[in-house]
């Protein structure tokens, strides 16, 4: 398959495929006569599955870690169980996180239907010093 047909194939950029076959994600593929990537149709599927796992939030380091143990068998999907279990916890500190921002921006939001004596913005009355607003 030559690298247009790729891209077309899994709904990426001639250029994101150049770039995972730089960071070694994807196999340098064969050249034809005329000097095109041959990519076998295996790669179709290395690309969906780089392009999923990205989504889930796991970085290049992780898939390229990923797709060396692809090859392996039960103890290196133990491994990948690690790094998804890993995953797991950033997400639910990432979550916590945004929560707890979420709260203390909808406090600050609240401050603005209070009365105002003057034209002063309530919000930034709380966020920005005495002296700068």
């Amino acid at each position: 398959m030559r690298i247009g047909q790729v891209a077309e194939a899994t709904g990426v950029t001639v250029e994101a495929l150049r770039f995972y076959e730089r960071r070694g994600l994807l196999p340098t593929p064969a050249r034809t006569s005329g000097g095109y990537r041959d990519y076998p149709l295996e790669a179709v599927a290395v690309v969906r599955f780089i392009r999923h796992v990205q989504q889930l939030g796991f970085s290049l380091d992780d898939i390229d870690g990923m797709l060396h143990l692809a090859a392996g068998g039960p103890d290196d999907c133990d491994a990948v169980r690690d790094l998804a279990e890993a995953k797991i916890d950033q997400i639910s500190q990432k979550i916590a996180y945004l929560t707890a921002m979420r709260a203390a921006l909808g406090q600050l939001v609240g401050t603005c239907q209070r009365p105002r004596p003057d034209r002063r913005c309530p919000l930034l009355a709380e966020v920005l010093p005495a002296s700068a607003s």
